[in-house]
């Protein structure tokens, strides 16, 4: 595997923007798959991600602190996405972090990796 160290500062720019090409790169996804992740549309993306929403960037950012917070444990990056798109997670009903992030519940996924880095159960 490629080195992956300090790869958030790769992703987010100086003016807190995530820069989607260089996450897709470092997932070895595409665009369109971080935009569904998100449950966004291609079209709410568009070639240049500062030009996106705020509300579609917060997205973004939430995804990338989520991978960024559970990277450490999967051991990279992409294996962190993939526990994002398909884990589920029993205190939610089986859904997966993607589910409750495309649903506007970041601050239940967040809330789900502080009881796990405390050593707490889900």
């Amino acid at each position: 595997m490629s080195d992956s160290s300090g790869w958030p500062s790769r992703v987010i720019r100086a003016d807190g923007t995530v820069d989607l090409e260089a996450l897709a790169g470092i997932l070895r996804v595409t665009k369109a798959d971080l935009v569904a992740a998100t449950g966004r549309h291609l079209g709410d993306a568009p070639e240049s991600s500062q030009e996106c929403s705020e509300a579609v960037q917060l997205r973004f950012l939430a995804l990338t602190r989520i991978l960024e917070r559970t990277a450490p444990w999967a051991g990279h990056p992409r294996i962190a996405f993939a526990w994002f798109r398909s884990q589920p997670l029993p205190s939610f009903g089986d859904l997966t972090a993607e589910d409750l992030l495309k649903m506007g519940r970041v601050s239940a996924v967040e809330g789900y990796l502080d009881r796990v880095a405390a050593g707490g159960y889900a």
